[in-house]
Parts: C-alpha cells; sequence; structure tokens
C-alpha cells in the first residue's frame, strides 16, 4: 500500500466541497497519475481509517455511479449523506452530474 500516493487522495478528496462530486479519473489526473484510477478507488476504500476524515462519499465513477457505496455500512450511507448535501440520487447514479461535478485541475 502507498501511503504517500493514498495521503495525496485523501487530501484532494478533502477539497471537494459540500454538494459536489468528483471522479476516482479526476484525482488521479490531478495527481499526474491518469491511469491510475483504480488505485485511487483502492486508496478510497481504507479512507475510512484516514485522518482527519475524509467524505469519500463525494467520490464516485466518471459517469457518475456509486461504485464505492459497498464499502459504506449499511451501503444505502453513500446515497444518504449525498442527498443531505442536496445531490439527487437515481438508481445509484448522480442526477445532474455535470452540473455537481467538482473538477481538482479547474478548481484548484
Amino acid at each position: 500500500m502507498d501511503t504517500n500516493f493514498y495521503e495525496q487522495v485523501y487530501e484532494i478528496a478533502r477539497l471537494v466541497p459540500k454538494g459536489r462530486v468528483t471522479s476516482y479519473g479526476a484525482i488521479a489526473k490531478a495527481l499526474g497519475a491518469a491511469k491510475a484510477s483504480r488505485m485511487v478507488g483502492h486508496a478510497m476504500a481504507y479512507a475510512g481509517q484516514a485522518n482527519p476524515k475524509v467524505p469519500a462519499h463525494r467520490i464516485v465513477n466518471s459517469s457518475g455511479l456509486l461504485t464505492g457505496r459497498f464499502h459504506f455500512s449499511p451501503p444505502t450511507l453513500m446515497q444518504e449523506l449525498l442527498e443531505k448535501e442536496g445531490i439527487v440520487i437515481v438508481n445509484d447514479k448522480v442526477k445532474n452530474f455535470k452540473q455537481v461535478f467538482w473538477d481538482p485541475l479547474l478548481e484548484l
């Protein structure tokens, strides 16, 4: 496990504003590792152990699917947290994905 890479992933994930989402691939690109989106996903699986906390619920796949939901307990928690922030979820997918997408390359 590359803890330095994981910490870099968590640093970016912590910057995603409430009511917005980003993708594994966008974080990978922001870190200069465009082909490492799976590794970002792997890092997010351990985000619950990170300190300070990581808003892992705001990280989705490139089409807005809540692919990380199975790492939450219960699996519906990811959707509940996003909905509390005003994000609409339909069939495990972020509605209006392009409008709520936060691109670290553009925002940082």
